[in-house]
Order: structure tokens, then C-alpha cells, then sequence
């Protein structure tokens, strides 16, 4: 009995941390971002990333780690999807080649205006890597981090859900989003 006790707890125990961790979404279904990794040639590769959200998006930051075993890789260059955040008020690629790592940073409106990542979005942006010495990239490998100074996969729902009349204003505490990231590799 007292062993059963005993486990029953040091389960309870080693189990909790982990519901601290998982993905948050207050305002209906975990929402899912999606980085869809491509190879171009040798020594580059693409990254395109798509977000399968049920409300409307005003802020994301995405930051991402990128290995090649010994071969130094660098996050060059982005591509918008046109049509889903080309008109956001503020959108960086922010890149660390120290660390291999960059972030994706957008903000939909710096002032009162109605832009937002609609609902079920789908790609909305591709990241380019390459080899910083030319050497080939064999396989890419991508996951999330925390960047400086304290960067983390999250997304910022917009106060307002709902379609006139029957708006409703969410508490501005219950509008951040922690998605599950996925990566898809390439098929053989």
C-alpha cells in the first residue's frame, strides 16, 4: 500500500512541470505553426513557415535554431507570402550567425488600424539558409529557442473576436498564444 502510495506521488511529481509547458490557447484550439523544410541545391535550403490559427493574429515572434552538423549555416534572406502579413506595420528577420539562430518578429498595427493574420492562414513566410562556406548542406535541422533578449515562440491574438454585432472583447491576459510547432521534412 505504501508503495503504491509512493509511486502514485513521485508520478504526480515528475508529471507536473510538464502541464506548465504545454501549449496555450484561451481562446479555442491550439493553434499549430508549421515549418516546412525544402532543399533548393547543395548549399541552400528553404524554410517556409505556415500558421493554422481559429482567430485572428496582431503579433507573432517566432525564433528558430538552425544546425548542419559542422557546416555553418546562415538565415540570408525572407520572402512574405503576399496577401497574408505584406501589409503588417513591423515584420524582421532578425539574424544571429554567432549562435545560428534567427527570429521572425511581426506586429500587425502600430497605430489604430484593422490589420490582421486572418484565420486559418497557411504560409506566410519563407526563410532561405545557406551555407556560410560553401560547403554542402547535407541535412537541415530546425527547432525552437529563445533568443535574446527573451524571444519566444508566441503569437498575439486580437482583442476583438467575433463579427459585429456580436463582438466580444477578450481580457488582453487571455490573448497570448503558445503554438505547437511542427517541422515536415522533405520526402525521399
Amino acid at each position: 500500500m505504501r508503495v503504491t502510495a509512493t509511486i502514485f506521488i513521485l508520478a504526480f511529481i515528475i508529471l507536473l512541470p510538464a502541464t506548465m509547458w504545454a501549449q496555450v490557447d484561451s481562446l479555442g484550439k491550439i493553434d499549430t505553426l508549421y515549418a516546412d523544410i525544402a532543399k533548393i541545391n547543395e548549399t541552400n535550403w528553404s524554410v517556409t513557415f505556415s500558421f493554422a490559427n481559429d482567430e485572428p493574429i496582431i503579433g507573432l515572434t517566432l525564433p528558430f535554431k538552425m544546425t548542419s552538423g559542422l557546416n555553418r549555416i546562415v538565415a540570408d534572406s525572407i520572402v512574405y507570402t503576399p496577401g497574408k502579413v505584406d501589409n503588417f506595420a513591423y515584420k524582421n528577420l532578425k539574424v544571429d550567425t554567432a549562435i545560428q539562430c534567427a527570429t521572425i518578429a511581426l506586429i500587425a498595427n502600430l497605430s489604430p488600424t484593422n490589420i490582421k493574420l486572418a484565420p486559418y492562414c497557411g504560409p506566410f513566410a519563407t526563410v532561405y539558409i545557406s551555407s556560410l562556406e560553401d560547403k554542402p548542406i547535407e541535412k537541415l535541422n530546425i527547432d525552437t529557442t529563445t533568443t535574446h533578449p527573451n524571444n519566444s515562440l508566441m503569437a498575439i491574438a486580437d482583442q476583438l473576436t467575433g463579427t459585429p454585432p456580436d463582438t466580444v472583447r477578450v481580457a488582453f491576459s487571455k490573448t497570448t498564444i503558445i503554438p505547437v510547432f511542427v517541422i515536415r521534412e522533405p520526402k525521399k
